[in-house]
């Protein structure tokens, strides 16, 4: 049976990223459910266009056994982080992908997936890809130039235009 993953959006979202993995998902029969890293169900992604995602990251939290994989959607959201990183749904944000990680569950993301990931510590002696601009940000896992690396359980691309790279083997894994 397939394994079931929590695809995280944040506000605005890049939907390049974004619907890669949701097609790639549905055209395998691979379960998922969208929760926006936001107080509310609707968003935008980078271009304007208004989605309503299936939850909102508060009420991921404590339901982590639930789900096989976590994906990380980069977004426009991403470059404000900082100035936004007391907001609840940032501060859940991090919860939700430390208790992931910590449970050695499949992490997936692009651009700053990995940024995100080696920001809770989770990236320990890992390789990870990450958008050139965050490569410096990198701490605890080695950030390569790869279009993307698949080490243990992580999955990580450069950005929007390289998640191809991984699809597959992210795809087999999850069947």
């Amino acid at each position: 049976m397939a394994k079931k993953v929590a695809v995280l959006a944040v506000n605005p979202v890049n939907g390049c990223g974004l619907f890669q993995y949701l097609e790639a998902f549905f055209e395998n029969g691979i379960s998922y459910k969208v929760f926006a890293v936001s107080d509310t169900k609707d968003i935008k992604t980078n271009s304007g266009i208004s989605l309503t995602v299936d939850d909102v990251i508060a009420n991921l939290k404590g339901h982590e056994d639930e789900f096989d994989a976590l994906v990380f959607s980069c977004g426009d959201a991403v470059p404000v982080f900082q100035q936004n990183a007391d907001k609840p749904y940032n501060v859940d944000l991090m919860q939700v992908i430390k208790t992931f990680g910590d449970k050695g569950k499949m992490m997936i993301g692009h651009c700053v997936g990995a940024m995100m990931f080696d920001f809770t510590g989770i990236t320990k002696d890992k390789k990870v890809a990450v958008h050139p601009l965050a490569k410096p940000a990198i701490q605890n896992g080695t950030a390569t130039d790869e279009k993307s690396e698949i080490d243990g359980n992580f999955f990580t691309a450069q950005d929007e235009n390289t998640i191809w790279t991984m699809m597959p083997q992210v795809i087999e894994a999850l069947k």
